[in-house]
C-alpha cells in the first residue's frame, strides 16, 4: 500500500506550487510512479483528474484571498494562473456560483475544496479474482466517443453502450462477426493535457462484411492483468475499476505500463442480471 502513501508527496508538490506553475512530471516523480500511471491512480482513487484538484484548490485560495485581502481581481487571477480575469471569473462563477467581485461584495457561500490526504485502509473483506495474460498484438474494429475524464466519463460511457444496444444499433452490427472475447469497450487515447480519453466499442476481427466508416485499430501486445466482474453493469464493473487502481496497483509490484485498457463483455447473457461476468484487462509492467 506504499503507493497510496506516496501520492501524498505528489499532492504536498501541488500544495505548494498552487501559486505558481506545476509540472505534472515533476508531481508524478514525487510520488515515484509514471506520468500515465501517476495521473490513473489519482484519477480513479480520487474521481479527479490533477489537473481538476489543482483548479478546485486553486479557486478555493482565490476565493480565501479576495475576501481577506484588498488584492485586485486581476492579480488574484494571474497569481493562480488564469490568462486573463475573464477566464478567472468564468472559472469562479463555474466553482462558486458567483463572480469575484460578487464574493467580496456579498455575504453569499463560497465552496471550499479541501486538501487530499490519502490514507492506507486495511479492508481484505473481498478478494479480487485476477490472473495474468500474455497476448499478441490484435486488430479491432467498432465505433468510438471522446470523454471526458472526470465524473462525467462513466455517465458519458453508459449512454453510448445504451445507444448501441438499442434494436439495429452497433451490438446488433457486430454481434455476427465477433471473436472469441466478445465485446470490448477500449479506453485508448489517454490525453492527460487535454483531459480526454476515446472509449471504443468493438470486437476483435478484421473488417470483413462490416461498414466502411467503422474504426479499426491495433491493439499492441501486452502483459495484461486479468480481472473478473460479477454484477449487474453498469455498476459491478466501476468498482472493479476502483478497486483495481485503489487496492491492487497499491499492493502489488505492477504499475501501468500505459497502453489502451480493455472491458471484455461475452456475447451470451444480460449485462444488466445480478449474475453477469465480465472481465477489465489492464496492461502492465513490473517496477
Amino acid at each position: 500500500m506504499e503507493a497510496l502513501t506516496r501520492l501524498n508527496e505528489s499532492i504536498q508538490y501541488m500544495e505548494e506550487r498552487l501559486g505558481s506553475e506545476i509540472q505534472m512530471e515533476e508531481a508524478a516523480a514525487a510520488a515515484c510512479m509514471s506520468k500515465f500511471h501517476f495521473h490513473r491512480m489519482f484519477q480513479m482513487v480520487t474521481g479527479l483528474t490533477p489537473g481538476e484538484y489543482v483548479r478546485k484548490r486553486r479557486l478555493t485560495l482565490a476565493a480565501q484571498e479576495l475576501i481577506l485581502s484588498d488584492a485586485k481581481v486581476i492579480d488574484v487571477a494571474y497569481k493562480y494562473g488564469y490568462e486573463s480575469p475573464e477566464s478567472f471569473s468564468k472559472a469562479f462563477r463555474n466553482a462558486h456560483g458567483i463572480s469575484p467581485r460578487e464574493a467580496r461584495q456579498s455575504k453569499s457561500f463560497l465552496k471550499a475544496y479541501p486538501r487530499i490526504s490519502f490514507h492506507i485502509q486495511l479492508k481484505g473483506e473481498k478478494e479480487m479474482n485476477y490472473r495474468i495474460v500474455e497476448k499478441p498484438s490484435f486488430q479491432v474494429i467498432g465505433k468510438s466517443i471522446v470523454t471526458p475524464s472526470n465524473q462525467e466519463q462513466d455517465q458519458t460511457i453508459s449512454r453510448f453502450w445504451e445507444e448501441a444496444n438499442e434494436a439495429g444499433g452497433l451490438s446488433d452490427q457486430l454481434a455476427p462477426h465477433c471473436g472469441p472475447l466478445g465485446f470490448l469497450g477500449i479506453c485508448l487515447d489517454h490525453n492527460h493535457e487535454k483531459e480526454t480519453m476515446r472509449y471504443l466499442i468493438s470486437i476483435e476481427a478484421s473488417d470483413e462484411g462490416l461498414p466502411a466508416n467503422f474504426e479499426k485499430r491495433t491493439i499492441p501486445a501486452y502483459t495484461w492483468a486479468v480481472f473478473e466482474s460479477t454484477g449487474a453493469m453498469p455498476h459491478a464493473i466501476q468498482e472493479v475499476w476502483t478497486r483495481i487502481f485503489s487496492e491492487w496497483f497499491p499492493s502489488t509490484g505492477f504499475e501501468h505500463a500505459g497502453g489502451p485498457e480493455m472491458e471484455v463483455y461475452p456475447k451470451e447473457g444480460d449485462p444488466y442480471q445480478p449474475g453477469y461476468k465480465c472481465e477489465v484487462w489492464v496492461p502492465i509492467v513490473k517496477k
